[in-house]
């Protein structure tokens, strides 16, 4: 049963982009979905707490029913860091808290995809980065590259730290975010030969397309 990280080469990637579409790809296949966003920033204050719009589109995209605080246990207000925002709110992340979200999400489904924050090694706390859960979790990972300039560089980057902890990099998506990026072929061609792992879908840059364009997009070569 896929157990997903989807982590992205930097903040702005398009990563909740993707991993709602991976969520609408698996329950195409009748598969139970979960989705989790452990730890978010930037969250809108509401009548029922803060809320984070990437955690709201992944609850709208998975298939089975969760409460947002599993969905979502940790909120903050600031567009900043998550380590610095918990700070500023007088908060540590307790990880035993996430296992237990993680797991009651785990049991009710077929497949669960996390997505973290920032990049691979955004922190969480003074010691501790999403890449820490990831392993704590020994969830296989799903590389969102925003194609731009010097994606090569951080592509090739992230996927050997997350080989240097001892984790599959089971796909990567190239995910167009600069409309004027040039030799985007060439480039993408260099992500297929230097990156072990399989490409699971080049998607072009069109902000107006939904996820579930993105999705039919990626359905021919989900992780099995």
């Amino acid at each position: 049963m896929p157990r997903l990280f989807v982590t992205g080469t930097d903040t702005g990637v398009g990563k909740t982009r993707i991993a709602a579409a991976l969520c609408m790809a698996y329950a195409a296949r009748r598969m139970r979905v979960a989705a989790m966003k452990p730890v978010a920033s930037g969250c809108t204050r509401t009548p029922a707490g803060l809320r984070n719009e990437d955690a709201e589109a992944l609850l709208g995209a998975m298939t089975v029913r969760a409460a947002y605080a599993d969905v979502n246990p940790y909120a903050f207000e600031p567009a900043i860091a998550p380590h610095i925002a918990a700070m500023e709110a007088g908060c540590s992340i307790d990880f035993g808290l996430l296992d237990g979200c993680y797991e009651r999400l785990c049991r009710q489904s077929d497949v669960t995809i996390v997505e973290g924050a920032g990049g691979w090694l955004a922190p969480l706390d003074g010691t501790r980065t999403f890449a820490d859960l990831a392993v704590r979790w020994r969830l296989d990972v799903i590389l969102v590259v925003g194609l731009r300039l010097g994606c090569l560089n951080h592509a090739l980057l992230t996927a050997e730290a997350i080989e240097g902890r001892g984790l599959r990099l089971v796909g990567w998506v190239g995910n167009s975010v600069d409309p004027d990026f040039e030799r985007r072929e060439a480039n993408t061609d260099t992500l297929r030969l230097r990156l072990a792992a399989n490409c699971l879908g080049l998607i072009p840059y069109s902000p107006g397309s939904s996820a579930r364009e993105v999705a039919n997009a990626l359905l021919s070569a989900l992780p099995e």
